[in-house]
């Protein structure tokens, strides 16, 4: 070594044992900070404004990327909240014509409505009133009297008790006909009636004549017949007798009537075939949209509150459509058993529409109390520690969670996971669930998943 080398400076040298181990990136930071004393004020100017150059690049080279997810996922989760109210229709029209009992639970309240016991009681009363030869019954009075030896003045009197007789035979048809209609026998009969008519009531919706039900001039109508048979049978005992001499009656009564009813009736055929695969698509194209954003949890939040809207615009639509449709009847028609009917057919509609509803509303919220917002935060944090004070309490009291929460805190996410596939295949499975049914069905998720948190004691 010469004394040139001798007097230079040794470098600074680490101590032995010991390296500089932090990452590269750290090492870089740490040598280029715009802090480092070492730095002279243009040398930080400039590394900030390569830093904010690079910045920039970075950002507008994914920027395309995330605007193209964003309004794929955007246009999905908007067919999907279409597709969801078409789904909702299409499942009512789908139990309407296939499920007889789902019929059936329709159209048998009709039988205690006080609107549609008057309308059928006025339909079959006007029946049996052109049936009954009332001029006829006048002259056998007359002849009866004339071969009593009745004066033949008083005899021609009788001849003008055509219009009295009329009346008195009206009321006594009406009052008979109330009494059955308003008895627990028509509801028995009109429920016996719309079952064995179920089968028809594809023929109506399709347009095929034939059977009980039918659609005709744009009328969806019912044959009343066999009730006026027991309205003839109390008229009889009642000692009416000449009512059994009025011939079989086939009458129908108008369950649904309106000029749309035809264009109705198309719509709901191409939506009864769709019954069964709408929802499945409707689904899988919001977990589409929802996998393809950005932000999933953000997209999911989106799609449950866009199906939430369409839920809310179709019980609105119901509303409109039944005052429209009440404002185009016939006329003649007797528009309170005409609202009667519309409400008990989109009754379980109604239903289907809260349900989902409700369902959107919880997905919803679940989703934004998972996230990081300050209330979902605090909110967690709040429960999380009134359940471990609980459980600390009842370890104190001598209680062992043992192997039961070692399983629970090793498996915690995955024991979530089966907790939300479980509630989502009863609510898939259910025979149309109502909104009782959901909610329900929440509260025992989050109590679910408060004993897995319970009995998670945490790392130990």
């Amino acid at each position: 070594m010469t004394d040139g080398d001798a007097s230079r400076p040794e470098p600074e040298r680490a101590p032995e044992g010991s390296s500089d181990d932090r990452p590269a990136d750290d090492r870089r930071s740490s040598a280029g900070s715009s802090d480092d004393p070492r730095l002279s004020q243009r040398e930080r100017s400039e590394l900030e404004e390569l830093r904010h150059r690079v910045g920039a690049l970075e950002t507008a080279k994914h920027e395309p990327r995330h605007r193209m997810r964003s309004l794929g996922s955007a246009l999905l989760i908007i067919l999907a909240s279409v597709l969801a109210l078409l789904s909702v229709v299409a499942v009512w029209t789908n139990s309407i014509v296939r499920d007889t009992d789902r019929y059936v639970a329709t159209v048998a309240p009709l039988a205690s409505d006080p609107d549609i016991q008057q309308a059928v009681t006025t339909r079959i009363t006007d029946a049996v009133i052109q049936r009954i030869d009332v001029d006829g019954l006048v002259k056998e009075l007359s002849d009866a009297a004339a071969q009593q030896g009745v004066p033949p003045r008083a005899a021609s009197l009788i001849g003008n008790l055509t219009g009295p007789i009329t009346s008195g035979l009206k009321e006594l048809v009406s009052s008979t006909v109330s009494r059955v209609v308003t008895s627990p026998a028509f509801e028995t009969a009109w429920t016996n009636a719309n079952r064995r008519a179920h089968a028809a009531v594809d023929k109506a919706l399709t347009g095929q004549a034939g059977g009980t039900v039918s659609l005709k001039n744009n009328q969806v109508a019912i044959d009343i017949g066999p009730v006026v048979d027991q309205v003839k049978e109390r008229l009889v005992d009642a000692g009416f007798g000449a009512a059994a001499r009025i011939p079989e009656v086939k009458t129908d009564f108008v369950v649904v009537e309106g000029d749309s009813v035809g264009k109705i009736k198309s719509y709901l055929r191409v939506l009864e075939i769709l019954g069964t695969w709408l929802p499945v698509i409707t689904v899988l194209i919001a977990a589409a949209g929802v996998f393809l954003a950005a932000h999933r949890r953000r997209a999911l939040i989106g799609a449950a509150l866009g199906v939430l809207v369409a839920m809310i615009v179709l019980g609105v639509v119901l509303t409109v459509f039944r005052a429209v449709y009440l404002d185009h009847l016939p006329a003649g028609a007797n528009e309170d058993a005409a609202g009667s009917i519309y409400d008990a057919l989109v009754r379980f509609l109604r239903t289907g529409i809260r349900a989902v509803g409700a369902l959107a509303l919880v997905t919803a919220l679940g989703a934004f109390f998972v996230g990081p917002a300050r209330p979902a935060v605090f909110t967690r944090h709040f429960l999380g520690t009134g359940i471990g004070a609980g459980r600390d309490v009842a370890t104190s009291a001598g209680m062992r969670l043992g192997a039961v929460g070692r399983f629970t805190h090793r498996y915690k996410r995955w024991i979530g996971v089966v907790i939300l596939l479980v509630a989502a295949i009863v609510l898939f499975t259910w025979n149309y669930p109502t909104m009782a049914v959901v909610i329900w069905t929440a509260v025992i998720v989050l109590i679910a998943f408060a004993i897995r948190e319970f009995l998670d004691p945490g790392p130990g």
